[in-house]
């Protein structure tokens, strides 16, 4: 695995937090464990999945996909339909 830019995965957490804090009514720590311990973030953290080239709004989808179908190749931007 080679990881990724530890300032890239700082302005994605900083961007999808948020996000998920108010979508979800979870408070900051909430949204930082369900985050940082999601499989959408593990990808994110390993450079050569390229989830870096991603808007922040898709790789929040990719993680909304993965909190409710498990997986969050199940994301439109990951299929690519």
């Amino acid at each position: 695995m080679t990881r990724q830019n530890p300032d890239i995965i700082d302005f994605y957490n900083r961007q999808i937090i948020p996000q998920i804090e108010e979508k979800y009514g979870y408070t900051f720590m909430q949204a930082v464990n369900e985050f940082v311990n999601s499989k959408t973030h593990k990808m994110l953290e390993d450079e050569e999945y390229g989830l870096a080239g991603f808007a922040s709004g898709a790789v929040f989808d990719m993680w909304e996909c993965e909190k409710v179908t498990g997986r969050p190749q199940n994301s439109i931007y990951i299929r690519g339909e």
